[in-house]
């Protein structure tokens, strides 16, 4: 199993292997790197207007006591959705292409998946620098922002060993892929991303104790906590992300680590 200062020492070949993907995501695009801002924004354009307009969906009074938006309420919960997503797809994605370098060379195969990892957290960076931009502009802005920080560090720990677990899988059943598809359907709907948890709450008890459960609501309240409503996470919110985040990491790193190299032979 390799450790986490073996991986580092490979630092040049994720950097090598970020970047090779970088260049390679949009390349003979004609739009190029814009794609990864029109994506997000289409993204939040259509539920903003299916469940903002469309549905009446309200968001709460932001930090600053005036704002009310609820697209950039939903903005705080896309931003940590679309980086937890986009981690585990990545980790599956290069873990399976990395085949032809894995079997030809020794590198820790944690590698090609970190390299993912810093490439979905360069798109993670671009779009929270938007968000902070209208927040500025609307005049909510606070210390608070850099709370972000920590949690997105806590969101990669968590995200990244799920990634782990799932890439691992996909190699000796390639079913795991589109499952994965289904399944991050469905947990998006059980996360509060397009609504509020004391709303599922008062429809259903059962849904709002699922929610509850959901390590990734705690994540979602966080951020929303820190850059919409100017405030900082409760302390038992700090403890729900600390320990599913650690949880996530050390078991799924052991679990690659001790099944990794036979399933390269597959690859």
């Amino acid at each position: 199993m390799s450790t986490p200062a073996q991986v580092w020492s490979y630092r040049t070949l994720i950097a090598n292997l970020a970047q090779r993907d970088l260049k390679a995501r949009y390349k003979k695009s004609f739009l190029g790197w814009l794609w990864s801002l029109i994506n997000p924004a289409t993204t939040l354009a259509i539920y903003t207007v299916v469940f903002g307009l469309i549905l009446g969906a309200q968001a709460p009074v932001a930090g600053n006591g005036r704002l009310e938006s609820f697209a950039l309420y939903l903005f705080c919960g896309l931003v940590a959705w679309n980086f937890f997503s986009g981690t585990i797809n990545i980790c599956i994605a290069s873990f399976q292409s990395a085949g032809g370098l894995l079997t030809r060379t020794y590198f820790p195969p944690e590698c090609p998946m970190v390299a993912g990892l810093v490439t979905v957290a360069i798109q993670a960076v671009l779009e929270l620098m938007i968000l902070f931009g209208f927040m500025i502009v609307l005049g909510n802005v606070s210390w608070t922002f850099v709370m972000v920080v920590p949690i997105f560090m806590l969101l990669a720990c968590l995200s990244f060993g799920v990634g782990l677990v799932l890439g691992l899988g996909n190699i000796r059943y390639r079913d795991v892929s589109y499952l994965v598809g289904i399944g991050l359907q469905v947990l998006f709907y059980l996360t509060p991303i397009v609504y509020t948890v004391d709303l599922a709450t008062s429809k259903s008890a059962v849904l709002g104790r699922i929610l509850q459960a959901n390590p990734l609501t705690s994540f979602v309240y966080g951020i929303r906590q820190a850059v919409y409503s100017l405030d900082l996470p409760t302390t038992s919110n700090w403890l729900m992300m600390g320990a599913s985040a650690t949880v996530s990491l050390v078991v799924g790193w052991w679990i690659f680590g001790r099944y990794a190299p036979s399933v390269i032979e597959e690859l």
